[in-house]
């Protein structure tokens, strides 16, 4: 990570005076993102570890028995280093303006690229990523409730359609999306990853329980070449895109206050080592446990192939909810901040309660109505995310870094940067051919309202 002693290739001039008027500072300090700025280091541990390990994580053993051992491994150990790296960036690029933050990803895409193109580059891919990872999430909860219900009951209770459950799980977003920033929903946010931890450890422990299947198979899923083919490019998005929590985190740094003697990177960089870990503690168990245990019969959910013990798998589905209601609020955060900026700068109405209260309302009904109108929305995010998730996380970070600081060709800096580029450039490319092969394939089973 010691590479950024060849780049300072930027102005250190004195930091400038700050220009705001009054009634800019008063609307600066009402935005979700710059209204609160007194985060401690470990409040950037669990919130990163809220927004990267998703409920995702239980269909990491699938992803390794259409990737096999070695390419497996190979795949989770290198998104984790690379997605590391670019991470770092963003944290160190959050300040590399003296006197200046860049407390949203799309203000650090228009000092990177200019104003308008960087406007462009940015804000389309991360509203991709955050308003698709909000309705994924909200078709997660509902189908975890609905779980839960259904192991709990026991075929004695009537059934329930998942319609209904995604409406329960949005009920507790219209409460909490009303709180006002990410400082005020780090309670929420510290419980999601400690359930996030929790039920992994359910996942790969219960299968180190259960023990080695007597006939398992650690072949490839497909058995036709295109088959192979096609499911090695959709695992290999699968493993990508569960590094995705890179869209959140300057407007995460942007919570931690900064002094010239004690900028916020220092804390920052503390936390995001700690959610780093838990993230390797949280994924790699849980792929190669649970891979071992099933091979190539694991369903795509771990605790579906699982099964028992009841009570275990209802407890696990349980926090895979309050988990994904933490997410929900983590990733929502910078698009209420995109809303409400565009309403009251833009648009020029009053910030108040009431703005807050109809515009969260509305992006709240807006992601439970397409939940509940598409609740096989995961497998189209895996074709349109494909397009979003890779360079917002594996290289668009990277490309920042070299417009910035302008390291010298073929230096330490550069290669890590090009190497970056282009792997996360072949993953664009691959991951929604893979997800929209799956796309056909399950067409036939898709049912709107079901």
């Amino acid at each position: 990570m010691g590479t950024q002693a060849e780049d300072q290739n930027y102005s250190t001039s004195s930091p400038p005076k700050d220009e705001r008027t009054a009634e800019q500072k008063k609307i600066d300090d009402w935005l979700p993102v710059t209204s609160s700025r007194n985060a401690k280091w470990w409040y950037s541990a669990f919130h990163n570890v809220t927004a990267m390990v998703g409920a995702g994580v239980l269909s990491l053993p699938f992803a390794m028995s259409e990737l096999g051992w070695g390419p497996g491994i190979a795949v989770l150990v290198i998104s984790w280093v690379v997605t590391l790296y670019t991470l770092w960036q963003m944290v160190e690029m959050h300040e590399c303006v003296p006197g200046r933050r860049f407390d949203r990803y799309h203000e650090l895409g228009q000092h990177a690229f200019g104003e308008k193109l960087g406007l462009w580059i940015v804000v389309p891919q991360q509203l991709v990523v955050e308003v698709g990872v909000n309705i994924v999430y909200m078709v997660t909860g509902g189908k975890s409730l609905k779980k839960f219900h259904d192991v709990i009951c026991e075929d004695k209770c009537k059934d329930i359609k998942l319609t209904f459950f995604i409406m329960i799980f949005a009920s507790v977003h219209f409460v909490l999306s009303q709180l006002p920033n990410l400082n005020s929903i780090s309670g929420i946010s510290l419980a999601a990853a400690v359930m996030s931890l929790s039920y992994s450890t359910i996942a790969w422990g219960a299968s180190v329980h259960k023990g080695k299947l007597a006939d398992v198979d650690y072949n490839v899923r497909a058995s036709t070449t295109p088959g192979k083919v096609f499911d090695f490019f959709a695992a290999l998005g699968d493993v990508a895109f569960a590094y995705a929590g890179h869209n959140v985190v300057l407007e995460i740094q942007a919570t931690i206050p900064s002094t010239p003697e004690k900028p916020s990177k220092k804390p920052m960089w503390k936390g995001v080592i700690v959610a780093y870990i838990v993230v390797a503690l949280c994924y790699f168990p849980v792929a190669i446990i649970g891979y071992w245990a099933f091979g190539n019969s694991v369903e795509d959910n771990i605790l579906v192939t699982l099964n028992k013990p009841k009570w275990l798998i209802a407890m696990a589905n349980m926090m895979v909810v309050i988990h994904v209601i933490g997410s929900y609020q983590i990733y929502a955060m910078p698009v209420f901040d995109m809303i409400e900026t565009v309403l009251v700068k833009k648009l020029r109405f009053p910030p108040g309660l009431i703005l807050r209260l109809i515009a969260r309302s509305l992006y709240v009904a807006f992601t439970m109505f397409i939940a509940i109108t598409f609740p096989f929305f995961g497998g189209l995010l895996g074709f349109f995310g494909g397009f979003a998730f890779a360079p917002t996380t594996y290289f668009l970070p990277c490309i920042m870094w070299l417009s910035i600081y302008n390291p010298k060709r073929f230096s330490l800096s550069w290669c890590c940067n090009w190497v970056c580029i282009i792997l996360g450039v072949c993953l664009m490319i691959v991951a929604p051919i893979g997800a929209l092969r799956q796309i056909v394939l399950n067409a036939k089973t898709y049912t709107f309202y079901s």
